[in-house]
């Protein structure tokens, strides 16, 4: 039952257990071999280019996943949470697509999140670049992000994580509590040119010592982002620490509260980390307690589920589903349901197909197709 009162619906954001399960769904496996898959990026001729987190790029080719050369590629730190991981294609190319790709770059005690670029021919992705650099950069293994979503007017929406949990420092703070401070890019959603320069019009661009790449901020570490072009929304999943974990609309300029509002507690002290509701602060559409752990994000438009039309669909690695977020005409979440997986999800996108496909997080991770039963 997913219909909601209004009252029930800011309920969502006290502690929630899991959803009730979805019906008339299965999983089938359409490939598999990707040691830790993190991202899918669909050609326009139907096929999948997918990311490996320890810095390999694949092909789907029908149920074959072959190996794509990476020539130039930055060395990859593929370490704890970090690696190569999302990947996104520019929406005008339809023969040589330029490729996006974001991953950790750097040492142990250096290391940042860095956007790269290059051009698919058919069989290699060469001539790659980096484009942008996060700033500062930071030690340990956490936090990196890092969605890609393409807006309508050709910018790049790209997050990025804190930096790390306690006693994890970036400088003299705390890394969480850079998610306030808006001279660096940690804990934040950048909005960036096809080149990869801040865009024109961002928000926070005229305020003394703020970073000019800055959309939102005041993040933990998003990993699901999705632009929904049947409502012009963009849609965020972050983890957040101890339980917290959130849905959140996201609108240029706005806070999201990290660290001084959240649903969470310290995963040492288990002491609640801020507020749950700050003035001049935006909160969550959804807070889930415990922690399902979001990566991926999808709405979804296609035909083979016709009354799962303008959900939203989350990947989770700590409780093995994908959440359905049902929503109204005005963004408001009204129900939620879940489909069992069995297994860490790290990404769910639709493809062209009008199926929704998932990449299982396993060291043979599958792509998972979801069909009618």
């Amino acid at each position: 039952m997913l219909a909601l009162s209004a009252a029930q619906a800011f309920a969502q954001l006290e502690p929630t257990g899991a959803p009730p399960a979805a019906v008339g769904w299965r999983a089938e496996t359409v490939a598999e071999g990707i040691a830790q898959p993190w991202g899918i990026a669909w050609l326009p001729d139907g096929r999948a280019l997918i990311t490996g987190k320890a810095g390999t790029l694949h092909i789907l080719n029908g149920k074959r996943l072959e190996p794509v050369p990476l020539e130039g590629l930055a060395p990859v730190f593929a370490s704890g949470q970090g690696g190569l991981l999302d990947i996104a294609l520019h929406p005008a190319d339809k023969a040589n697509p330029r490729v996006y790709m974001t991953m950790s770059t750097g040492t142990t005690s250096d290391n940042r999140t860095i956007l790269v670029q290059g051009v698919f021919d058919g069989k290699r992705v060469h001539g790659i670049r980096t484009l942008f650099r996060v700033e500062p950069g930071k030690s340990g293994g956490e936090h990196f992000g890092s969605r890609l979503a393409w807006l309508p007017d050709g910018t790049l929406l790209m997050s990025v994580g804190d930096g790390g949990n306690p006693p994890q420092r970036i400088g003299a703070m705390l890394a969480r509590e850079q998610a306030q401070n808006l001279a660096t890019d940690h804990g934040s959603i950048l909005r960036l040119t096809a080149d990869g320069k801040p865009a024109p019009g961002n928000p926070l661009a005229s305020r003394p010592g703020a970073r000019p790449e800055i959309w939102s901020y005041g993040h933990r570490n998003i990993q699901g982002l999705v632009f929904d072009a049947a409502s012009n929304r963009v849609w965020a999943t972050e983890h957040g620490p101890r339980g917290g974990d959130e849905l959140n609309l996201i609108e240029a300029g706005r806070n999201y509260g990290w660290p001084l509002q959240s649903y969470g507690a310290d995963y040492r002290t288990f002491i609640p980390i801020g507020q749950k509701i700050v003035a001049g602060m935006t909160g969550p559409k959804v807070a889930w307690v415990p922690s399902p752990a979001p990566s991926g994000l999808a709405v979804y438009s296609g035909s083979q589920f016709p009354q799962w039309r303008g959900s939203l669909f989350s990947g989770n690695l700590a409780s093995a589903d994908i959440r359905r977020i049902a929503l109204d005409k005005d963004g408001n979440v009204v129900g939620q349901d879940r489909l069992d997986i069995g297994a860490r999800v790290r990404d769910v996108r639709q493809g062209p197909d009008g199926y929704l496909y998932a990449l299982t997080d396993e060291e043979n991770g599958r792509l998972l197709r979801i069909v009618p039963k």
